[in-house]
């Protein structure tokens, strides 16, 4: 077993591991008797409840808290994180809503205000201390106003994905012994009512936005429900809020399930606070006293991406945030950037992509003499990018080329005042880092996990490097396990980040965490001379062929996508098989009102067609080998991939194009748009064995 960058059991205090935790060893770890009195001081002034162990599956249950040298600032609630902010901030504002063609703003005194009133319309429905109001919804002023709602009144919030089926939906509900459901509108209310009878903890239904075409029993309007905050004192709530100690959970974050049942993520009150002052300064995130951040929230809140960066993170740093329209992925994004022009801007993947594809587009559909221009501008863009260090000079070409035209191209976006860009969330290809430096932008990557309250990797304008998902935020801790001759080792983290457990699931939990408690991440990385992360793989996608090679997935993906500008999606396959084989989908256009792709190609997806003489329009025309000319070129850039494979086992063998792109309303993509590779290959099953039959 190898390791980077481990702590000897010495540099850890003792509080954390005097008592035992069962099955977790947490006695077994030394202390230092210095560190031990200071971080016992900064515990000896907090008020954290009992705790025996690093870790829980209990919604009532509370942990230890992983408090060393690196990191002893004093645990507080969200309920102090926002007193404090308003006490600063209460006069700014703080979240901006469109209502037709008006921006609604709410300042931070008002958001506290409104997110009190909220948690006392909750306790008048009945909300039990440690049970759950889920909410299910695209983002909004009211969202966040329940969620924090929630927590003041001492409940755990529960995100649940719009995507969701009824059936998922009845799941996080039950599983969070769910009393109050908050849900936008009639669309995301009919899940719940064809569920609501197998739910025994809930009492009530609140919906806030659209009209009530029913009145029904127990089921209120916002402004119903934040009425009913007028019939509870505020000597009630406060005495709710004084009782909440930081060790204690408040949140739920529900896995995906692209490997299983969806997981309960418990966060604490700690790793929250913690988290959302740490991380974002590790992404340069300003506090409002120096420059009030300005950001778009669209990306869904129920992950812990979203939730870290837009929610908890706006507060801490008193950030304006506006509200994306719910079609923001359907095409209205852009629209709201140019309003907003934000300061900051946060995307999956699959977004940046997008972004990309249709910039591409645009640029395609340009005069001859423009799009030359655009071009030279690009590529001088790229290279200086690549070539430039922080503390070197711009020449005169790249200034030229920036002033001239990409700034123009970054207005068209809505993003000229972003000076930070994130990706996070899943991984994401060069050949997308490669082209927004291009426009001068560069991606910084964020990488954790919802068990590590999101980024335990941060990168940003102090810890850039291409493909590198930065540096460890200060006051945690990593370390790589199990390294092999390559320096590439599971990664494992360890800080106040880290979850308080699965909820009602210990055997997870306990796969989860090793025995000194340090959070296994499941992926594969390697740790450059100067601390940059880069991710290699996922332990679960490695492929481990017949012959026992073994192969991560994802870089040889990358590398066929990048060959074949037509490709949407590509899947490897091989595990446990003679050889590789891949699944491929092709570029196609979206139904802007369902989200499902089309069958008529991509504007680029054509143009490769005409390149290589080929006249195909729909992916129709080219399926079951219909167009032996994009099929030719198809394999030939497979053939390109495999010229560059280390070894004979890394090479493509064989190959099929599916009949419709991957989609999360297909089942394929994940909420976050991340590949579901358990679905496909179950939904794939006949194409993928066809490639084996002897």
């Amino acid at each position: 077993m190898g390791y980077y960058c481990i702590p000897t059991r010495e540099t850890f205090p003792s509080p954390i591991f005097q008592q035992k935790c069962p099955s977790l060893n947490c006695d077994d770890l030394l202390s230092n008797a210095a560190e031990k009195k200071s971080i016992e001081e900064v515990l000896a002034g907090a008020e954290l409840a009992p705790a025996q162990c690093l870790w829980t599956t209990e919604a009532s249950g509370s942990v230890q808290l992983r408090m060393d040298e690196l990191c002893p600032e004093q645990p507080i609630t969200v309920y102090q994180m926002f007193t404090n902010s308003v006490q600063k901030y209460g006069k700014l504002t703080a979240l901006a809503s469109k209502r037709g063609n008006k921006w609604e703003k709410v300042t931070f005194s008002e958001y506290y205000h409104l997110s009190r009133m909220a948690a006392k319309g909750f306790l008048k429905l009945g909300l039990e201390q440690f049970h759950s109001v889920a909410i299910l919804g695209f983002n909004s002023a009211e969202w966040f106003i329940a969620a924090v709602g929630t927590v003041f009144a001492g409940g755990i919030m529960a995100g649940i994905y719009t995507t969701n089926s009824p059936d998922a939906c009845l799941y996080v509900a039950k599983d969070s012994r769910a009393n109050i459901i908050v849900v936008e509108n009639q669309k995301q209310l009919d899940k719940i009512l064809q569920v609501k009878d197998k739910l025994p903890h809930l009492k009530a239904i609140v919906q806030y936005s659209g009209s009530l075409k029913e009145k029904l029993p127990n089921f209120y309007s916002w402004e119903e429900f934040m009425g009913l905050g007028l019939e509870v004192s505020d000597q009630e709530l406060d005495e709710i809020i004084s009782s909440q100690k930081a060790n204690q959970c408040c949140a739920l974050i529900y896995t995906s399930g692209t490997t299983g049942s969806p997981k309960g993520v418990m966060l604490s009150h700690d790793n929250i606070t913690w988290t959302a002052h740490h991380a974002s300064r590790a992404g340069d995130m300003q506090p409002a006293e120096i420059r009030q951040e300005s950001l778009v929230s669209y990306l869904p809140l129920s992950h812990i991406a979203a939730q870290i960066y837009d929610l908890w993170t706006g507060i801490q740093w008193g950030e304006q945030v506006s509200f994306a329209q719910p079609d923001a992925l359907k095409g209205s994004l852009v629209d709201t950037l140019r309003e907003v022009t934000p300061t900051a801007h946060m995307g999956v993947p699959r977004v940046w992509e997008k972004i990309m594809e249709k910039i591409k587009e645009g640029i395609s559909r340009c005069g001859y003499m423009k799009r030359k221009l655009v071009t030279w501008a690009m590529s001088v863009s790229l290279e200086a990018n690549q070539r430039l260090t922080k503390d070197e000079e711009k020449s005169f070409l790249f200034t030229l080329a920036d002033s001239l035209v990409l700034q123009k191209l970054r207005a068209e976006l809505g993003i000229s005042n972003c000076v930070k860009f994130f990706s996070g969330a899943a991984p994401i290809g060069n050949e997308t880092l490669q082209f927004f430096l291009g426009l001068n932008i560069r991606l910084y990557e964020a990488y954790g996990m919802s068990e590590s309250s999101g980024p335990h990797f941060m990168s940003g304008p102090k810890a850039y490097r291409f493909s590198s998902c930065g540096k460890v935020v200060p006051g945690c801790r990593y370390k790589l396990v199990n390294v092999d001759a390559d320096g590439i080792g599971e990664v494992c983290f360890w800080g106040r980040n880290v979850f308080m457990g699965f909820l009602n699931l210990e055997d997870k939990t306990k796969e989860a965490l090793d025995e000194d408690g340090w959070l296994r991440s499941g992926d594969l990385g390697k740790v450059d001379e100067d601390g940059f992360l880069y991710i290699t793989g996922r332990i679960k996608e490695l492929i481990i062929t017949a012959g026992g090679e073994n192969i991560a997935p994802l870089s040889i993906e990358d590398a066929v996508k990048q060959e074949l500008p037509i490709i949407s999606n590509a899947m490897l396959i091989g595990d446990k098989r003679k050889f590789l084989s891949m699944l491929l989908t092709l570029k196609c256009t979206i139904n802007p009102e369902t989200t499902e792709p089309t069958d008529i190609l991509s504007l680029g997806a054509v143009e490769f067609c005409q390149r290589h003489g080929s006249q195909s329009t729909k992916v129709s025309d080219i399926i079951g080998g219909k167009d032996k000319i994009v099929y030719q070129s198809i394999e030939e850039g497979i053939e390109r991939v495999n010229s560059k494979a280390t070894s004979n086992a890394q090479r493509i063998q064989k190959w099929t194009i599916i009949g419709k792109d991957f989609s999360i309303v297909g089942g394929e993509l994940g909420p976050t748009m991340k590949l579901r590779r358990p679905v496909v290959l179950q939904m794939y099953h006949g194409e993928i064995e066809s490639f084996y039959r002897e």
